[in-house]
């Protein structure tokens, strides 16, 4: 996809907070092309920052952007590294000039952390594979999809995640949950979205993740076998995601 870069024209930035596998390298060339080919639009400009590294887009650029996204990460939210506290004061900052946050996964809780709720483990443990989300809401409700968009109350999305939400912010709205994790969306008011699914994940960018997740002790062989047997009978709703999150980084206030 081929993104032009006129002076008029929409900008987002990644905050990418996870370093490049070696398959998503080889087959996709990155997270942030994963990222773009789900969310982006033709005629917009994406830029990526590597926060994971200590990159952070300049204070005073802030202004230029029309949304940000928060990506997933092997790291932890309730973490103390110095990029992800970096990452905490950086989304407060967003969150005061009323910027378009949309965080998954990993974004998803640290965006949540930031703003005064609560993230640690899942009691549960891990969930990987595809899971239902039911609604709380009409997505019609909040705003950002048009009439004509028809998004069921449950919707399938992939999920790889040992933490979860607790609570969330005093502001904020649960918008959905599963049978698994109580806080599946939240929003603030109309320019935060946190999502704990992967709504930009293939089944194959999952599928290597649990081989990699197998290979390092993270979970057992039986439990990573199971989860890919089950994840080639089913498919995850990702025109539905990938419309939902466009709507709410896109439609104008």
């Amino acid at each position: 996809m081929k993104f032009d870069r006129d002076v008029d024209q929409k900008r987002f930035a990644l905050l990418l907070a996870a370093k490049d596998s070696d398959y998503v390298k080889k087959v996709y060339g990155g997270y942030f092309n994963v990222f773009v080919e789900a969310f982006g639009e033709e005629g917009e400009r994406w830029d990526l920052f590597r926060v994971v590294e200590g990159e952070f887009p300049d204070m005073d650029e802030l202004q230029k952007y029309d949304g940000f996204v928060v990506s997933g990460s092997p790291f932890d939210a309730f973490g103390d590294e110095l990029w992800i506290l970096q990452l905490c004061m950086l989304l407060q900052n967003l969150d005061a000039m009323k910027k378009k946050v949309l965080g998954i996964c990993f974004g998803h809780q640290v965006l949540c952390r930031a703003l005064g709720g609560k993230v640690g483990r899942a009691d549960s443990g891990w969930d990987i594979g595809l899971r239902k989300v039911e609604m709380v809401h009409d997505l019609l409700q909040l705003n950002f999809l048009d009439d004509s968009d028809e998004i069921p109350t449950c919707l399938s999305i992939i999920e790889c995640h040992q933490d979860e939400v607790w609570e969330v912010p005093l502001c904020a709205e649960v918008v959905a949950f599963s049978n698994k994790t109580n806080v599946e969306i939240f929003t603030i008011a109309d320019h935060v979205m946190g999502i704990q699914g992967h709504p930009e994940y293939t089944k194959d960018i999952l599928s290597n993740l649990i081989d990699r997740l197998e290979d390092n002790k993270s979970i057992e062989k039986a439990f990573a076998e199971d989860t890919k047997s089950r994840l080639e009978k089913e498919e995850p709703d990702r025109e539905r995601w990938e419309k939902i999150c466009k709507g709410f980084l896109k439609r104008q206030r």
